[in-house]
C-alpha cells in the first residue's frame, strides 16, 4: 500500500485530500508546516509527497530544494494557489515532479498521483545499498561489514537500510522512531539507542556515529 505525505496548512484542504486518497486505498499522513514536512520526508518512509508552497516555517520551495540536496528522490506533486509561470518553472526546476494549482478537481489530483507512482515504480530497482565497508542486500536481508556477513533482525534491517539510504546525514531519534517503529511509538522510549548499540555490536563500533544532542548518522567514507 502506497504511503503519501500531505503537506498543507489549510485544514479544510488537507482533510479533503486525505479523505479522498484514503478512500482510494492510500495510506496518508498530513502535516501543516514546512519544518515537519522536511523531517517526515527525509525518513524515506513515503512513496509520494503532495506539497503546498505557502507554509509556516520552511516554505515549499525550501522544503523541495533541501530534500533534493539531501538526495531524497521521492516524487513530489506541488499543490498550490500560486499560478504564475515564474513559480511553476521555479518549482519544476527545483525538483518537483508535477505542479497543480488551486482550486483543483480531486479526480485530476488522483490521476496525477497514480501516474507519478507508476513512473517511480518503473525506475531501476536498487537491490544492494553500499557505503564504505558496509553493504546491505535488500533481497537476502543480509549485511556485510568489512568482509563479514552479518545476519540482522527485522528491525535492525530496517534501521540499517534507513542509515544507508541517508549516508552522512544526521537522523534524529524522532525520525528513526517514525520510520522504523511507526508514528504512534512513544517518543520518550530509548529503543533507538538500544538498537543502535545492537547494530554497532554486529557491524563494528565505528559504523554508526553519535552526534551529541542531535541523533545518529552513518559516516561517509
Amino acid at each position: 500500500m502506497n504511503r503519501i505525505l500531505i503537506v498543507e496548512d489549510e485544514e479544510r484542504i488537507a482533510s479533503f485530500v486525505q479523505k479522498g486518497l484514503r478512500a482510494n486505498g492510500f495510506t496518508t499522513t498530513a502535516v501543516a508546516d514546512g519544518d515537519a514536512a522536511y523531517e517526515y520526508a527525509l525518513t524515506g518512509g513515503f512513496d509520494l509527497v503532495v506539497l503546498d508552497i505557502g507554509l509556516p516555517g520552511r516554505d515549499g520551495f525550501t522544503v523541495l530544494r533541501e530534500l533534493r540536496e539531501a538526495r531524497v528522490t521521492t516524487p513530489v506533486i506541488v499543490l498550490t494557489a500560486r499560478d504564475s509561470v515564474r513559480d511553476t518553472v521555479a518549482g519544476l526546476e527545483g525538483g518537483a515532479d508535477d505542479w497543480m494549482t488551486k482550486p483543483f478537481r480531486f479526480e485530476e489530483l488522483l490521476a496525477r498521483v497514480r501516474l507519478r507512482l507508476r513512473t517511480a515504480a518503473r525506475a531501476p530497482e536498487v537491490t544492494v545499498l553500499r557505503s564504505g565497508p558496509l553493504s546491505l542486500d535488500l533481497r537476502t536481508r543480509r549485511a556485510r561489514s568489512e568482509g563479514r556477513t552479518v545476519d540482522l533482525t527485522a528491525r535492525e534491517f530496517v534501521l540499517l537500510e534507513l542509515f544507508l539510504r541517508h549516508p552522512g546525514q544526521v537522523l534524529s531519534r524522532e525520525q528513526i522512531l517514525s520510520h522504523v517503529w511507526g508514528y504512534d511509538f512513544d517518543p520518550g522510549s530509548n529503543i533507538v539507542d538500544v538498537y543502535v548499540r545492537a547494530l554497532r555490536k554486529k557491524l563494528g563500533a565505528r559504523q554508526v556515529e553519535t552526534v551529541r544532542g542531535m541523533g545518529y548518522r552513518l559516516p561517509t567514507w
